[in-house]
C-alpha cells in the first residue's frame, strides 16, 4: 500500500511526475481521437467528396 502512496504522491507533487501526468494524458487523448477518426471513416467510406473535404490520414487522390 505504501508503493501506491509514494507513486501518486511522485505524480502529483513531484515535477516529473505532473510532466508524465500531462504527456500521457495527451498521448490517450490522440490515440483516442485517431481510433474514432478510423471508426467514422469505415462507417461513412461511401461519402463522395467536395471540393472542401479533406482527410487526415491523406489518402486525397485526384480523380
Amino acid at each position: 500500500m505504501q508503493a501506491i502512496t509514494d507513486f501518486f504522491t511522485w505524480l502529483f507533487n513531484d515535477p516529473t511526475g505532473v510532466i508524465c501526468l500531462v504527456v500521457g494524458g495527451i498521448f490517450v487523448c490522440l490515440a483516442i481521437a485517431l481510433l474514432m477518426e478510423r471508426k467514422t471513416k469505415q462507417r461513412y467510406f461511401n461519402h463522395e467528396k467536395s471540393e472542401g473535404d479533406w482527410d487526415l490520414f491523406g489518402d486525397d487522390e485526384e480523380e
